[in-house]
């Protein structure tokens, strides 16, 4: 899964905590579907539910909130989109006064693009789903945006607002 790969190395960039204990931090594949219709290509679609679990985490879950919804912003930006405003789901243990452990749900999917090739083999490629955006918060995953809102309400915003 190309998408949890590149979630885990955000994580690991953009949380010190986690890029000092990464054992910390799990990836998991929950309710994986493959997508496919007959046709041309046996081109198909991974869909799956994400599970990302911190382990004696002690600090903001902001922490790593923030950098996930950037990543979405690139990587799965209509989950941004959705009408109830709900991205991700979580669970969360405290464990004491000053840590937890965290778990986040998300729904994802990947493109695959299958092509057959002259030679009778066939060229496997993972799709990017990357958005083109103008804003942005530097430093997380090239990610463009310069203000969050969720709801209504500014969950995050760059020190610049980028030139129009």
């Amino acid at each position: 899964m190309t998408k949890l790969d590149a979630l885990r190395d955000l994580l690991l960039r953009a949380v010190p905590a986690l890029r000092a204990s990464p054992e910390t931090l799990s990836l998991f594949v929950d309710r994986g579907r493959v997508a496919a219709r007959a046709g041309a290509t046996l081109s198909f679609e991974y869909r799956y539910t994400a599970n990302l679990v911190v382990q004696d985490f002690a600090g903001s879950p902001d922490a790593i909130i923030v950098p996930v919804l950037a990543w979405l912003a690139r990587h799965q930006p209509e989950l941004l989109a959705k009408p109830n405003g709900e991205p991700i789901t979580f669970e969360a243990e405290l464990l004491d006064a000053d840590t937890l452990d965290l778990s986040l749900t998300i729904e994802l999917s990947e493109r695959v693009l299958v092509e057959p090739l002259a030679d009778g083999t066939r060229r496997i490629t993972h799709l990017t789903d990357d958005a083109d955006t103008v804003d942005r918060f530097d430093g997380l995953c090239g990610v463009d945006l310069w203000q969050l809102y969720l709801d209504d309400t500014l969950a995050a915003a760059s020190a610049h607002q980028p030139p129009r």
